[in-house]
């Protein structure tokens, strides 16, 4: 081999190096423009040398003329579609089928579940032969597609050659060509520039750009590309739907982020019901996620109907819009001192509600959108979750609009504004700001946290406007005459609401650990560390390192955790609650309750038909046992209910005596 067939051959593994880092991984590690001067020294290159251009090298991307028309393509194995579901109750009930299906097939093993975004795009199927693509269809009608192998090569995050030492012979990787919602806003900047008309949302240019006979305007489409399946994975030689996305990873191939494996479909149902919040985020469209079942040899069994496959079902939102006009753009302050832009809107009937606010999650988005007050707004509402504005009808919009501008200070305190390290939202630092100090007694004071019945929030506002409560402490030391000067408050309220207060002081310590609000720890985390660290002394004595060795709390929530207790504003915190009288230690039920559970430590998994998850440890305190979150030798009972996955394996593995829901509350004395 030459120098220069050399060169060119390094040039072409380092551009798909690049390209991997860029679209697959999302962690590049050089500029734009360090990228171009790789790709034209190799377009230079191959110029002089035609007879060393390969198939896959980057350059070959656009074919340069336009084809007469797509050809057909007979799909090997038919792209069904997916069932839909808009909410949980046909998602369980989707779920128990699924498991009673297995069962009459003869098997009884547990089921995994996947959770993966369901990308607003349009389906295609890419074939590779000896890790060399050879073919792009569309997905059709699902038996026949369009040959659209012309297009997917001008998608750089399509590998034109699989990163594989020993790739398959053969493999078809299913998938979703779509556009990211800041390349649809660069790209419609540039149609009003030729006085062309705007695209009207990204599937739409997706779907029509994938269409186009002439690549060279397909490849001035900036397309994206993230593969979740295969024709057939008994040809990867695998074993579950996750651990094709390691395959995928390994060979180049991008994965939707978030994707997730959990052993209880409950487990599945509050994450997601958690990250449809956090889909703002995102810069492409989501209109659902996908739920597969995980083993592959659990979907083979399961197999299809005419249309769609037993394994996998979508879990879709349900979607509302509607038109209004922008009245005003406020922000509020949370209880991190995180300042959100919130839309005040002309009222409007949403999902049949009245709608006079929309969340605009941060200023990167009001400037990615162009929102400006008096605009005409499409706002949205899927599933529970609180109203946010889709998109400005510019064309609707008077030629004279102002931008709006972030507050440099903050709107209640006037301390001067941060930006994250992150780069997206931006904080007040004064943690005496009164909006902080309202949301963080609001969550302080409720249900999951400190249980302080009657502190509702209107009351907790006037606390902090009238300046008799700063901080969680001073609840402690209110008297009946200072509520009585409350509006609507009179004696007898006062008497109950200050009882309430005072038995909040013994909740624990795990409570008080989640009512703080430090970062990362909810229920779930604080119930951790008491595990390890049964007081506030001892958890302010520990290093970081000892904080990250608690069995799933890891170097981030220990960092949160260490920098809160050890900063002058935690200190003080902690110190005015032990000077009011709030315990600062684990609950030691075992040891002053005696009970059927005295002594035992009790693992609880899966879903129950009579407890929830908290129910449940809180009946095992109540009988003098220790709820803990890991199965080991030292584990007496593990309480499984449905879905119970790999605490479950593991306790059968252990010899550990395994009760069902019946067995357990008998067990409780409750049957």
């Amino acid at each position: 081999m030459s120098e220069v067939a050399k060169h060119i051959t390094n040039l072409c593994k380092k551009i798909r190096h690049h390209d991997r880092l860029y679209y697959s991984e999302a962690q590049p590690e050089i500029s734009d423009l360090e990228y171009d001067k790789l790709l034209l020294e190799l377009q230079r290159l191959e110029a002089d040398n035609p007879s060393l251009i390969t198939p896959d090298s980057p350059t070959q991307r656009v074919s340069g003329e336009s084809i007469g028309t797509l050809a057909s393509v007979q799909h090997h194995i038919p792209m069904l579609s997916i069932d839909n579901t808009y909410n949980t109750q046909d998602l369980k009930a989707w779920s128990t089928r699924t498991k009673k299906y297995l069962q009459e097939a003869g098997n009884n093993d547990p089921v995994h579940w996947v959770l993966e975004l369901k990308i607003d795009g349009v389906a295609a199927s890419l074939i590779y032969e000896s890790g060399l693509l050879v073919l792009g269809a569309t997905r059709g009608n699902g038996v026949v597609g369009d040959d659209i192998t012309h297009n997917v090569r001008t998608i750089k995050a399509i590998p034109l050659r699989l990163g594989l030492q020993k790739p398959p012979p053969q493999v078809e990787v299913r998938g979703e060509v779509f556009m990211t919602n800041s390349a649809l806003v660069a790209l419609n900047e540039s149609q009003s520039s030729l006085g062309l008309p705007p695209f009207a949302n990204t599937r739409n240019v997706a779907a029509g750009s994938i269409r186009l006979l002439d690549s060279r305007e397909c490849g001035t489409r900036p397309l994206r590309f993230f593969c979740h399946g295969v024709g057939n994975m008994e040809s990867l030689n695998i074993d579950s739907q996750f651990e094709f996305y390691t395959w995928a990873k390994n060979a180049g191939l991008p994965v939707a982020p978030r994707t997730q494996r959990f052993d209880s479909l409950d487990d599945l149902i509050d994450a997601g019901t958690t990250l449809i919040e956090e889909l703002h985020q995102l810069d492409f469209e989501v209109d659902g996620f996908v739920i597969k079942v995980d083993r592959l040899s659990q979907q083979k069994l399961l197999g299809n109907t005419a249309k769609s496959p037993r394994w996998a079902i979508a879990w879709k939102f349900e979607k509302f819009e509607a038109t209004t006009q922008l009245l005003d753009i406020r922000v509020q302050v949370g209880r991190g001192g995180t300042v959100t832009p919130v839309a005040d809107l002309a009222p409007v009937q949403l999902a049949g509600t009245t709608v006079r606010r929309a969340s605009l999650h941060n200023a990167d988005e009001v400037a990615r959108k162009d929102i400006r007050i008096g605009d005409v707004l499409v706002v949205e509402k899927a599933g529970k979750v609180i109203p946010h504005v889709v998109r400005v009808e510019k064309h609707l919009r008077e030629k004279k609009l102002p931008k709006w501008c972030f507050p440099k200070h903050c709107p209640e305190c006037n301390e001067e504004l941060i930006r994250e390290q992150s780069g997206v939202y931006i904080r007040c630092p004064n943690n005496q700001c009164p909006a902080q100090q309202r949301e963080r007694l609001k969550f302080f004071a409720s249900r999951n946290a400190m249980d302080i019945g009657g502190l509702g929030d209107k009351l907790v506002e006037q606390l902090v406007a009238t300046g008799m409560v700063k901080d969680y402490a001073d609840l402690y030391a209110l008297t009946v005459f200072q509520l009585q000067s409350l509006e609507r408050m009179g004696k007898k309220s006062a008497d109950k609401l200050l009882a309430e207060i005072a038995n909040s002081r013994d909740r624990g310590l795990v409570r008080v650990l989640n009512a703080l609000g430090i970062r990362h720890v909810g229920p779930r985390v604080s119930t951790l560390l008491t595990e390890r660290f049964s007081s506030v002394d001892l958890l302010r004595k520990a290093t970081v390192e000892e904080l990250a060795a608690v069995h799933e709390i890891g170097d981030v929530i220990a960092e949160s955790v260490h920098d809160w207790l050890t900063s002058d504003y935690g200190t003080h915190v902690i110190d005015h609650l032990i000077s009011a009288g709030v315990s600062m230690k684990v609950q030691q039920t075992n040891d002053i309750r005696e009970g059927p559970l005295s002594g035992k430590t009790v693992v609880v998994t899966g879903t129950l038909e009579s407890f929830t998850r908290q129910e449940a440890e809180e009946a095992i305190q109540q009988a003098g046992g220790r709820s803990s979150s890991s199965v080991s030798k030292k584990t007496d009972y593990v309480v499984a209910g449905d879905e119970a996955g790999s605490k479950l394996a593991k306790a059968e593995k252990l010899g550990v005596t395994v009760l069902n829901n019946d067995q357990f509350k008998e067990l409780l004395g409750l049957k």
